[in-house]
């Protein structure tokens, strides 16, 4: 009787997690439909943005201009910026990022790691607590909560502040390590220059088949200062949006699964219980009988 009861016990918590499963995936497709309607309308926006400001910029290429935004300097100095979560329960949404981080921190800047001349911007509590114990990397942790309640003006106030920091050569590169959602069961996990500045290599074969003459009003120069912050701030808004919707979606996936996989073993406690059950009667005939 007491196998009994513990197998009772154990049918309603798992029963009790079943609910709770339940509870937060309608919970997390509830907020992925508002964060995919917000990022499928931002992204056409963005990579048309992104496009133009490459072409500018290859059109500036060999004339007498100083072009702040796109200078390549020997990479002494690199920023990392390390969109996560905050919260856990999303399936392997957080560590795929933090694996990402890793690999770009190992393979890519590890002579500048090993020199100090690494810094990580943390947004989401899950990426610094991976690597707050890492002594060297320099941590900036002003703006771990950003994902809390994202708006275009807290994004458009960090962005600024790097871009700044770019301008002010604090740092010679900038990347950007981000999930872009592609739909709820399916995210890929990005390394992005921000700055300085490149074209993609979708924009290059473009430039490539076109030949095409543009008429700048006004200028080259006027029109690049005056639209690459604000193709900035899109671009970083667009990774936030992107890593949104991503964890949304990795969520309700991995409570939907949690769910099926409660059920069914709610069923095997459910069998096991009714053999244990008809064991335990049994065994109280053949008393009585005795």
């Amino acid at each position: 009787m007491a196998n009994l009861k513990e197998v009772r016990n154990r049918i309603g918590s798992v029963n009790t997690t079943i609910q709770i499963t339940k509870a937060m995936k309608l919970v997390a497709a509830s907020k992925l439909k508002r964060a995919q309607d917000r990022i499928t309308q931002m992204r056409p926006y963005s990579e048309k943005l992104n496009y133009i400001l490459g072409n500018l910029m290859d059109s500036l290429q060999g004339e007498d201009i100083s072009l702040a935004y796109n200078k390549k300097r020997a990479a002494k100095n690199v920023l990392i910026v390390v969109i996560t979560s905050d919260k856990g329960l999303c399936g392997g949404f957080n560590s795929n990022i933090i694996k990402t981080t890793s690999r770009l921190l190992n393979e890519t800047y590890l002579e500048q790691r090993t020199a100090g001349g690494v810094s990580m911007l943390f947004v989401g509590k899950k990426g610094f607590d991976a690597f707050k114990k890492s002594k060297e990397i320099n941590s900036n942790t002003e703006h771990v909560n950003l994902m809390n309640g994202v708006t275009f003006e807290k994004s458009q106030a960090v962005s600024e502040t790097i871009t700044a920091d770019f301008l002010a050569e604090k740092y010679d590169v900038v990347e950007l390590v981000y999930a872009k959602f592609v739909n709820a069961a399916t995210q890929h996990f990005m390394v992005e220059r921000f700055l300085p500045v490149e074209k993609t290599e979708e924009e290059k074969t473009i430039l490539v088949k076109t030949n095409n003459e543009y008429i700048f009003q006004p200028d080259k120069h006027q029109l690049l200062e005056e639209l690459a912050p604000k193709i900035l701030n899109t671009q970083f808004f667009k990774a936030l949006l992107d890593s949104n919707a991503s964890e949304h979606g990795a969520r309700m996936v991995a409570m939907d699964a949690a769910t099926n996989n409660g059920t069914e073993l709610m069923r095997s406690l459910k069998i096991q219980y009714n053999r244990e059950r008809q064991a335990a009667i049994t065994k109280e005939i053949l008393e009585i009988v005795g």
